[in-house]
């Protein structure tokens, strides 16, 4: 298992690091480059589209072109709020946290690069994929990367769309699906301490009730629970914003000066290169918005329209309204309430999915039990470090008050770690002070930012992470379901959501460290196949634009 574990490591390294690790942080990786690359190209080839024709495209959303006769699924407003239940999720909370964290504020910004380029790319990816789809024999109809690049490249070209199509039905497994359920069971397990497989057996539920309707009731539930959720944890944070109005400009300033000169911060918050800046808000925007990875023309093609435009059109206000806007949100939050560079108390189970260890082995050739045992004195770690989110926990108390250091031993030589004191009894819960990233950092953020006001402005965020990963669960579950279809047939489609559906179940249960570098590895494959794709048909999406726009200019 070891030796399997660093293997998907590698494969994980060389799709979404390489040539940045080899150059030891000296370049982008080779994937981001491709995929920013294209988003830049597509853009001056189609004179700025995402610009030229933003108003149209809210025209087109509003539904006034909707025809009820037109062949496919869902309307165009159904279609972009299963697209956003996707990608409007936990990145938005985690992944701007985790810039921000890595990056420093000056990441946001790139962020918002990406995300203009990224409105481009996904324009070309959803009308072609409105463009090529089919009808199946029930009547509906299937659409995305596969079926692009098997009928717009030729029959010659049917191995990469099954490649894409492999790839696509087990990312949507993994990280569509057992990543959020163990990011939902972590954030329900810290902050109220329910059991990893309640929270695991009531998402799954959920999930399943959904999925187990196909398209339309998918369409159905995304398209009112989306704006839901997202207009509440927006409303949040521009609360906090208004609260905080004397900071905004200070923040943008902070993050344009960070964006071209980045400055470490005090307790080991940002790298202070340039490099890591670019690359995490470039990397962060891409995973937020999905352009280009081949996820939302899937969705989008599902639209009821005879104009594969207007899929386009209405797709490229995903980036809009996933990065520039909530994860602007985001990030500025956490940027105007200081909560970014700053130490935050924290509740511990020693046995979470996301505590391990880092012993101090200088001198030792091989660790047997004995060293994985981490020793504690005055709450202070005696041989080594805990980690949480793989970062340093500072000193470790058994009180919430943090008035009690724990002396004993955290034990993570069997499957669950254990911890006991010096006396040799159970403790299940520590208390550490630690500087957060991801999903927690967020919380910190809320909570500071509201206290005025509101003093459980942290369950904002988890009540928004609830139903982040509902939703964008049931989303990719659709992803995955019409991957197999193209490779399967229809036979397929209910034994995939079934599975689907324990997977959910089984990700919210452990550790899911593999489970996360696999998943990344067949997303990493996704968007090199699709932007391939994109890249050889450039010349048709170039030619269905002008008709479109010649006679709607």
């Amino acid at each position: 298992m070891d030796t399997f574990e660093e293997f998907i490591g590698l494969l994980e390294t060389y799709v979404w690091s390489f040539p940045a690790n080899v150059l030891d942080g000296n370049a982008l990786p080779l994937i981001v480059m491709i995929i920013l690359g294209f988003g830049i190209f597509i853009t001056i080839r189609l004179s700025f589209i995402q610009i030229r024709q933003l108003k149209h495209a809210f025209q087109v959303l509003t539904g006034r072109y909707d025809n009820p006769d037109d062949k496919g699924d869902i309307n165009h407003f159904q279609a972009l709020s299963t697209a956003l239940s996707a990608t409007v999720g936990v990145g938005n909370i985690a992944g701007v946290a985790l810039a921000i964290h890595i990056g420093g504020p000056g990441a946001l910004f790139w962020m918002w690069v990406t995300a203009l380029v990224g409105m481009a790319t996904k324009y070309t990816e959803c009308t072609l994929g409105a463009h090529y789809r089919t009808e199946n024999e029930d009547g509906t109809v299937s659409g995305g990367p596969m079926y692009y690049i098997e009928k717009g490249l030729g029959p010659n070209w049917k191995w990469l769309a099954v490649l894409f199509a492999i790839a696509a039905s087990v990312c949507a497994l993994l990280t569509g699906n057992a990543i959020q359920a163990n990011t939902l069971a972590d954030v329900m397990n810290s902050d109220f301490n329910i059991p990893f497989w309640i929270t695991g057996l009531i998402s799954a539920t959920l999930v399943g009730a959904v999925i187990l309707g196909g398209i339309k009731r998918i369409g159905y539930v995304t398209a009112r629970l989306v704006p839901v959720m997202a207009l509440l944890y927006v409303l949040g944070g521009l609360i906090i914003l208004l609260l905080n109005f004397d900071q905004i400009i200070p923040g943008f300033v902070t993050i344009f000066t960070n964006a071209f000169n980045p400055q470490a911060g005090a307790l080991g918050v940002g790298s202070g290169a340039l490099i890591l800046t670019l690359s995490y808000g470039v990397q962060r925007g891409l995973f937020s918005n999905e352009a280009g990875q081949g996820s939302s023309p899937i969705a989008m093609s599902a639209s009821k329209t005879d104009q594969p435009v207007h899929a386009g059109l209405v797709g490229l206000l995903g980036p809009l309204i996933d990065t520039i806007v909530v994860c602007s949100i985001t990030g500025l939050v956490i940027i105007t309430t200081g909560a970014w560079d700053s130490y935050h108390k924290v509740s511990i189970s020693p046995a979470g999915p996301n505590i391990s260890y880092m012993l101090d082995t200088e001198g030792i050739d091989e660790l047997d039990g004995a060293d994985r045992i981490v020793l504690f004195e005055d709450g202070m770690p005696v041989n080594g470090q805990m980690l949480r989110f793989n970062i340093p926990v500072d000193t470790m108390f058994v009180d919430e008050n943090f008035s009690i250091p724990f002396s004993g031993t955290i034990d993570f030589s069997e499957r669950q770690a254990i911890a006991v004191n010096i006396d040799g009894e159970p403790v299940n819960r520590l208390f550490g002070g630690v500087v957060e990233n991801v999903a927690s950092l967020t919380s910190v953020a809320f909570s500071i930012g509201l206290s005025p006001i509101f003093p459980y402005g942290e369950y904002i965020v988890t009540l928004a992470v609830f139903f982040f990963v509902i939703s964008t669960s049931i989303s990719w579950s659709y992803y995955g379901e019409r991957s197999i279809h193209y490779l399967l047939g229809n036979k397929s489609v209910f034994p995939y959501r079934m599975f689907f559906v324990l997977a959910h179940f089984l990700g919210a249960l452990g550790s899911v460290t593999v489970v996360w570098s696999f998943g990344d590895v067949m997303l990493g494959i996704m968007a090199f196949v699709n932007i391939t794709g994109l890249i050889l048909l450039s010349p048709v999406i170039y030619r269905i634009t002008k008709e479109y726009t010649g006679k709607h200019p």
